[in-house]
Parts: structure tokens; sequence; C-alpha cells
């Protein structure tokens, strides 16, 4: 009966040990046949896109002894499982050390300095449907406000004297110092039938914008004879504007006579278009009355180049017959220079000129075998310092 149950467990129990032995188990007395090889894993599909799907991995083989009881096979003993190591922190409170968040890095820091600005600032939100504002909203009327206007010195000397005394430093430093110049604007020579001649007339002044001193002098004669009229005048200038200058003072002339001396009152400046216009009245010491009207105009043609036409024209209220002047217009000149201007403070020009005296005076001059005008070629410089 023994032998029979004996018999019995190793029919039944040869199967399972078969199926939990493998090659690496030896049993005393057995050989296990060599274990099949595990057929390859199929290679998984090429992905359809590489950069976006990775290639599947291939799967591992069952394990054919999962689930098996081995310890139930004779002559196998299967190690026992080591103890578990004891938790050195069995028995400690972990809860100072286990914050329930993690700290702000940035606790009491500044922040507003790091906002991001806005990127529709100035921009028209009104046609966003947000309401204006800055440039877009519409321009208002309210006053400017009013001037500084306190000042420690005026405590000491009083707002008026230091007014004054404010308002010459301010002229002073935008135009009211002290300035001269020195201009001959026509020094010529004159080449004409019968005689040849020459004329100059010329400028200078000193001041400021306002009050200034000029000096005048013109004159023509012969070349190779006598001066037939030279003059010379002083005069106080006071600007009316700043086109227009007030002229007074005297003028002397040194021939044709010496005998004659003007109080002098004259207008010169700018009119519209850049023209320079001047006109003067002479009363002398004998009462007798002249007048002068000139104006010219420098048209520039290029950098260099300027063309000046020019025209004046003399009166008299009455006879002169020692000086050959008779009444209503005497003279009138006119001419058309042009000069090159490589350095303005000397420029050389070139020129065509015409006079005629009129009236009594033309006659008075054929009387004394003198030409009455024509027409010249003249030939000159500009010149200023």
């Amino acid at each position: 009966m023994i032998r029979l149950l004996l018999g019995s467990v190793a029919l039944l129990s040869a199967p399972a040990v078969a199926q939990t032995m493998d090659h690496k188990m030896h049993m005393p007395g057995m050989t296990m046949p060599a274990r099949p090889a595990a057929k390859p894993a199929r290679k998984p599909a090429a992905p359809a896109r590489r950069a976006t799907k990775r290639p599947a991995k291939a799967p591992t083989a069952a394990d054919p002894h999962a689930g098996h009881d081995m310890s139930a096979m004779p002559g196998m003993t299967m190690p026992a499982p080591k103890p578990a190591a004891p938790d050195p922190h069995a028995g400690h409170d972990m809860s100072p050390m286990q914050p329930d968040a993690a700290a702000d890095p940035h606790a009491g820091h500044d922040m507003s300095r790091l906002t991001t600005p806005d990127p529709h600032a100035g921009h028209d939100l009104a046609a966003m449907g947000g309401d204006p504002v800055g440039t877009d909203l519409p321009p208002g009327n309210k006053p400017a406000p009013a001037p500084f206007g306190d000042h420690l010195a005026d405590r000491f000397w009083g707002a008026d004297a230091m007014a004054a005394v404010r308002n010459d430093v301010l002229r002073r430093e935008h135009g009211g110092m002290t300035f001269a110049m020195m201009l001959a604007d026509i020094a010529e020579v004159q080449l004409r039938q019968g005689r040849d001649g020459y004329r100059w007339e010329g400028q200078g002044w000193i001041g400021g914008d306002i009050h200034r001193l000029w000096l005048k002098s013109e004159g023509e004669g012969d070349l190779g004879g006598a001066l037939n009229t030279a003059e010379v005048q002083a005069l106080y200038s006071r600007a009316l504007d700043p086109y227009w200058n007030l002229q007074a003072g005297i003028r002397h002339d040194l021939r044709p006579s010496r005998t004659r001396t003007y109080a002098t009152l004259g207008i010169e400046g700018l009119v519209p278009g850049w023209f320079e216009v001047g006109a003067a009245l002479f009363l002398s010491t004998r009462g007798e009355l002249l007048g002068r009207v000139e104006s010219y105009y420098d048209q520039r043609i290029t950098n260099y180049v300027v063309l000046q036409p020019r025209i004046e024209a003399n009166l008299s209220a009455q006879d002169m017959r020692d000086v050959g002047t008779g009444a209503g217009l005497t003279e009138i000149e006119a001419g058309l220079r042009l000069r090159y201007e490589g350095r303005r403070e000397f420029a050389p020009y070139l020129g065509v000129a015409w006079e005629r005296q009129a009236g009594d005076t033309a006659r008075y001059s054929r009387a004394r075998g003198r030409d009455t005008g024509g027409i010249s070629v003249v030939a000159g410089v500009r010149a200023w310092f």
C-alpha cells in the first residue's frame, strides 16, 4: 500500500518537475535537455515620421517558470529572504524637516520694476474699442503756468533796477556788442569817349545794432586831371526796426566848392525783395536844399557770381550857379556790374555805366566845356574789412 502511494506521487510530480527545471539547474543524477532558443521578436514597423515617433521596443520573452513553486522540488533549497534593514529614522519626528510648501525664492523682493511695459502704450485704443489716452485725447485750453520770476537780488536792489540790468545784459549778449566795418562799394576806372575817369563810393560804421556812427564818402574825377566832385559825411544812425535806420549828421563838400556844408537827414534800409534803398536831404549853411535817392540790388547768379543793378538820382530845390547846379533833376546814373566773389572781402567786377545831366545843370556843364554824360565801361573792385 505504501509503495502504491509513493508511485502515484512520483507520476503526478514528474510533469511539474520537468517544467520547473532549466539548463542552469541540475539535479543529482539528471541531465536536462538544452533549452530551445527563443524565437526572435519581430522588428517593429518603421515609424511614419521619424521626428515625432520612436520605434517600439522588442517585447521580452515571457518567463516559462513564472508562478511555479520551486521550493517543493526535491533536492532544491531556496535561499531565505534577507531581513529588511531597520529604519534609522524610526521613531523620529520628521514634520519640522518637511515644510508644507517650497519656500518662495523671491519672497521680500520688489517686483514692480520688473513688470513688462504695456505693448499698446500710445496706441489709439478708441479705434480698437477702448478709451483714448495720452496724445489721442483732444487738445485743451488750459493756460500755461506763470513763469518763475523770483530773483534774490530784487529783494535788495529793487525789481525795477534789476530788470533794467538784466535787459541790458540780455541785449549785450544777443547782439548788443560793438562792431565795425569798412566797405568800398565802388572803386573803379571808367573808360569812356573823350577822357577816361575814375570813381569811388564807400562807407564805414562802428557801433551796435541800435546806435551807430557812420562815415560816408564819394566822388569822381578825370584820369590825369583834376578832381571834379568829392564829399564826406559823418552821421549818427538809429535803428527804427530790423530793416530801417534813421540817419542824421553833416555833409561837407571838398569839390567843386569848399564853402558848402550841409545838415543831413536821411533814411536807408531794405524794401520787400531785398532792394537796398536810401534817401537823404541836405540843407546847406546858405539855405540851399538838395536831395538824393539811390537803390541797388545784388542778384546772385551762382555762389560766386553776383549781378548788381544800381541807380541814383540827385535833385536841387534852386539854382546854384557857382557850383554849376540847376534847379530840379540835376543828374541821374544807372549801372550794371558783374562781380566775382571768390573771396567776398575782395571781389573784382566788370560792368557798364550810364550817366546824364539834366536841365540847367547840363547847360552849365556845356558852358564850361565839360561833358554832360554818356556810356562808359567800368572795371573795379568791391572790398570790405
